[in-house]
């Protein structure tokens, strides 16, 4: 379980075997001489249940039960080490959420006997509400906030999502969505801006690349993370993140200094636009690119995994999202595409079947019917007449 991971990896103890489609075995185990990771837990969001807790008879949250459980079972031996426990906090939406999570700290410390203020807490700026309220929520967790973290990918989503029925911010591929667009540009310095008025550290995106498995693709692929970072530390960011620990010391290289907190970026706006803008391409392209993205997450999803790393890309949850509220969108609307193709049913079934064949082959076969299953189930998730709110809730309940 998640649970079982976060306390091997704290003790040093983890170890993990993956039995592979032929039957080979890999065995992963940290290094017990070496230098291990600091630790920051991701707790789950709170539109999340844990189906194995429950209190008079109802599932309890599972962003409760991650954050008490990891802190009781952990929190003591990390801070007899002198270490920080430290927690993630994902998908807020409002200050009052940011106030709700340092009470629940708050009251994990009293329960737990820690000193006050000995649970901190990185928070995710990842929703369009929430990029409003940066400062508001560093207020509410000023006793624990290390610093926020811009989640790029699922603000994308977040931005979709939020205005999905307004026409006029129909988003342009995903592909063409990157940080220089000015929205999401406004949206990064408005993050470092706050927090370094406030001391706080602000950390920028994920970069999803993955290193490929040729030579060639690999110098590509780190020239991309390369520029990337190279633009997150001249804005003033802090640190970064990367998708594959093949890129940890290429992004590094880009972080000249320690932090960057005396960047305090006082000639930008107080007040920037954060409202994504429609301009950009729509091409047919993209929106094969965000079905091939559909079903290869689902196949992952289908086995137990998180992320996709496929067409030498990380894909995930953020970014299958993104692909699936696009996919809703367009055709909701009935985008006319840039070649003069309208975005219809018939058209995203047809080319579910072409993108699945095309996948199958590029895998030269194996696992054929898994992959058709997963185009199935992918194909009805994009296809649903309302966008819900997240995947993993659909997924869900399918499963009941």
């Amino acid at each position: 379980s998640g649970l079982h991971n976060v306390v091997g990896a704290i003790q040093g103890d983890l170890t993990f075997e993956q039995v592979s489609s032929n039957g080979s075995v890999k065995k992963y185990a940290l290094n017990p001489k070496g230098p291990r990771a600091h630790v920051m837990v991701r707790v789950r969001g709170l539109h999340m249940v844990e189906s194995h807790a429950h209190v008079k008879n109802s599932p309890i949250s599972a962003g409760v039960f991650d954050a008490y459980m990891v802190a009781a079972l952990t929190a003591k031996i990390q801070l007899s080490r002198g270490e920080t426990p430290m927690f993630y906090i994902p998908k807020m939406e409002h200050f009052k959420e940011a106030a709700w999570w340092n009470s629940l700290f708050a009251a994990i410390e009293r329960k737990l006997n820690l000193s006050s203020s000995s649970l901190r807490v990185t928070a995710l700026i990842e929703t369009l509400p929430a990029s409003y309220q940066v400062e508001e929520m560093l207020y509410e967790l000023r006793e624990r906030a290390l610093g926020f973290n811009g989640g790029r990918w699922d603000k994308i989503f977040s931005d979709i999502k939020t205005l999905r029925m307004h026409e006029n911010r129909i988003m342009a591929d995903r592909s063409y969505i990157d940080m220089t667009r000015s929205w999401m540009d406004n949206y990064a310095k408005n993050i470092i801006k706050i927090c370094h008025k406030h001391g706080a550290y602000a950390l920028g995106g994920m970069s999803a690349f993955t290193p490929g498995k040729d030579e060639a693709t690999r110098i590509e692929q780190i020239k991309k993370v390369e520029a990337d970072k190279a633009r997150e530390a001249q804005i003033g960011h802090d640190g970064c993140w990367v998708s594959h620990p093949f890129f940890i010391k290429m992004a590094r290289d880009q972080f000249k200094e320690e932090n960057q907190l005396h960047r305090l970026l006082e000639n930008f706006l107080d007040q920037p636009d954060l409202l994504p803008q429609s301009d950009g391409p729509k091409t047919i392209e993209g929106l094969r690119k965000n079905i091939r993205v559909g079903i290869a997450y689902q196949k992952g999803w289908n086995e137990g995994l998180g992320c996709v790393a496929f067409d030498n890309m990380m894909e995930d949850l953020a970014t299958l999202e993104i692909s699936r509220a696009q996919t809703w969108q367009w055709l909701h609307f009935k985008v006319t595409l840039d070649d003069g193709t309208q975005v219809t049913k018939e058209l995203v079934k047809k080319i579910f079947a072409e993108e699945c064949e095309k996948i199958i082959s590029e895998f030269n076969g194996q696992e054929k019917d898994q992959w058709i299953e997963a185009k199935t189930m992918a194909e009805e998730t994009f296809l649903m007449d309302r966008l819900n709110n997240f995947f993993g809730d659909i997924q869900q309940r399918k499963a009941q």
